[in-house]
């Protein structure tokens, strides 16, 4: 199997995963109950970090939700040719400093949160968690489809060189 069919699969398992997350209030009670009960496997799912849809409370906390939509966004342009995404990428220290760099804003939340000095509202969580889920899935996609060696997008086409 191609690496960009497995990239494509992983993309439209994230998109669906994303789906049901965020329509869990209004699946069929049956499908409601198993997609709570994995995001509960994975989440604190406390009420007053969450988001609410139509008065009902998502499958996963606000910053579970942006883990998930910054995974998801990426995931749908790693089956693109790894050029399209080469500028992000690069070699193990490089993408380790993205996700050091990507989790530092959920890691300054969580310390202002654990120590009382803020109590971050669920869009803060959630715009933290975008960063990270993103920069997960950027790693997931380099390390399935590594850019070839040199390969970068610029934003210049090779004829205009």
């Amino acid at each position: 199997m191609s690496r960009r069919v497995i990239l494509a699969a992983l993309a439209a398992g994230s998109v669906a995963w994303f789906a049901l997350v965020v329509l869990a209030p209004d699946l069929p009670p049956a499908l409601a109950a198993i997609v709570y009960g994995i995001g509960g496997v994975v989440c604190h799912q406390r009420p007053e970090r969450s988001f609410h849809w139509h008065g009902a409370q998502l499958a996963v906390c606000a910053r579970c939700t942006g883990i998930y939509l910054g995974a998801c966004t990426t995931a749908i342009v790693a089956p693109l040719p790894p050029s399209f995404y080469a500028r992000w990428a690069g070699p193990p220290a490089r993408l380790a400093r993205l996700l050091a760099v990507a989790a530092l804003p959920m890691a300054a939340t969580l310390a202002a949160e654990w120590t009382g000095v803020w109590m971050p509202s669920s869009i803060a969580r959630a715009v933290t968690g975008i960063l990270l889920g993103g920069a997960v899935a950027l790693v997931i996609a380099t390390a399935i489809a590594p850019p070839k060696a040199g390969q970068r997008n610029t934003g210049v086409r090779e004829a205009e060189r």
